[in-house]
Parts: C-alpha cells; sequence; structure tokens
C-alpha cells in the first residue's frame, strides 16, 4: 500500500514538474530563475527573458524526469533505474551551470 501512494505521490510531482516546464518553454506564468528572481525591477524590465524561461523549462523537464524514473522504479521495484537517476541528476546539474554561464557570456 505504501508503494502505490509513494509513486502516486511522485507521478503527480513529476506531471507537475512538466506542466511547469511547457510553461516555462512557451514563456508564460513565472519565470523560475534565479537571474530574474534576485534581478531589480529595473534590470527585469531591461533582461532578455528568453533564454532564461528555455533554461528553467529544460531544468523543469529533467526534473519531471527524475520524477518519473522514480515513479516507475517504485512500481517495477528495480534497482538500475536509480543509476539512471543518479545519470540525470547529474545531466541536470552540468545543464544548469553550464547554461548559466553561457547566458552570462552572451549579455556581455
Amino acid at each position: 500500500m505504501g508503494n502505490i501512494v509513494g509513486a502516486i505521490v511522485l507521478g503527480v510531482i513529476a506531471i507537475i514538474c512538466f506542466v511547469f516546464s511547457y510553461l516555462q518553454f512557451n514563456e508564460k506564468g513565472f519565470l523560475f530563475n534565479n537571474a530574474y528572481i534576485y534581478a531589480s525591477k529595473q534590470e527585469r524590465k531591461n533582461m532578455d527573458k528568453k533564454p532564461h524561461y528555455k533554461q528553467s523549462g529544460i531544468v523543469f523537464l529533467l526534473i519531471g524526469i527524475i520524477f518519473l524514473i522514480n515513479t516507475i522504479n517504485i512500481i517495477l521495484q528495480t534497482v538500475w533505474l536509480v543509476y539512471l537517476v543518479i545519470g540525470v541528476v547529474i545531466v541536470a546539474i552540468v545543464y544548469a551551470i553550464v547554461s548559466s554561464v553561457m547566458i552570462e557570456k552572451r549579455k556581455k
């Protein structure tokens, strides 16, 4: 019973992440990006938000994939999917860092 509830919760979180990803790719809704959140009101007005929306969309997509794989892992009770999750987490972290540096370089 606990596995079913856990799988449902993780599945719902995955769906929420995919919805956020979709909204970010379509440049709708709040921009979930540190560069935007920590910017002053004046900087927000002048900021090119497109690369930040794209970055946030990709990161939310990767987070959704992580939760989806964990959901499948709970249902199938396999061990090897954990390694896949670790790989996706590493890709997400590296992408977030590299894309942030690239966005900053393009601004200058």
